[in-house]
């Protein structure tokens, strides 16, 4: 992602709550495009008032690890309040450790250099209200599959940190089986818009982030069914699915 200016876009507006978010416990698995598993994750949220405190980790089988933890208030809209995401290991080509104020209006990141060195980066932004960071999966439950585009704003680190837009859509329904039964989910594109020269020069020259796809399955109670995109930077496309329990044979035969 080229940062050739900091671009600053549109403030745009927060998303109305819908679907009031609740206490969860929900386990994934992420796995690449040709289906290999390569790591196993938590999703474990708790309520407090009207504070969300959400933590999503994915334990990579070769030691890495994946780790944001996010608070957010849902009073009449979905309102960012802090963020804080790390990502290590041999899975990532680059660690970092990025942490998002959002009353302060500060974003630090501690990354490493070319020699191995910590550097830590903290900057004072202006930041919108529409932001999105570790909210992703929220937001898409409540946004109506009838808008056509709907935009909203992320902090991202490169390492130096900046903002850009999320232009979220929906793509009609793909078919799916849960056990055999047939579903349907709602499938939304999600481009990362760049803006300013960034955004200008990066398809030119083959730069531009890959989308990332997330299908929801619709209803009064929304549910996450999988999301296809790179996890970092210039990263491949892997795959997070709900994960079901596997008991060892002969556990519960006798209910």
């Amino acid at each position: 992602m080229l940062c050739a200016t900091l671009f600053r876009p549109a403030v745009g507006e927060p998303i109305p709550v819908r679907h009031v978010e609740g206490t969860e416990h929900g386990f994934l698995v992420l796995r690449t495009q040709e289906g290999r598993r390569i790591a196993f994750g938590d999703l474990v949220q708790v309520v407090r008032g009207d504070r969300v405190i959400s933590r999503l980790t994915f334990r990579f089988r070769d030691g890495s690890l994946d780790d944001e933890t996010t608070v957010f208030s849902q009073r009449h809209n979905f309102q960012l309040i802090s963020d804080h995401h790390v990502q290590k290991g041999p899975s990532f080509p680059h660690s970092i450790d990025t942490s998002l104020d959002f009353g302060r209006g500060q974003v630090t990141v501690h990354s490493m250099d070319k020699d191995g060195k910590e550097k830590v980066t903290s900057d004072h932004m202006d930041l919108p209200p529409d932001l999105s960071n570790g909210m992703l999966l929220s937001l898409v439950k409540n946004i109506r599959p009838d808008s056509p585009e709907t935009k909203v704003s992320m902090v991202v680190a490169t390492p130096k940190p900046r903002l850009v837009k999320l232009a979220i859509s929906p793509r009609g329904e793909d078919r799916f089986s849960i056990a055999g039964s047939p579903r349907k989910a709602m499938h939304y594109d999600i481009k990362i818009q760049l803006g300013g020269v960034a955004g200008v020069v990066a398809p030119i020259i083959g730069k531009a982030p890959s989308d990332i796809h997330i299908w929801i399955l619709e209803g009064k109670a929304p549910c996450f069914v999988k999301e296809e995109g790179a996890l970092y930077e210039g990263g491949p496309i892997w795959s997070i699915q709900l994960a079901s329990p596997v008991w060892p044979p002969g556990s519960g035969d006798g209910f």
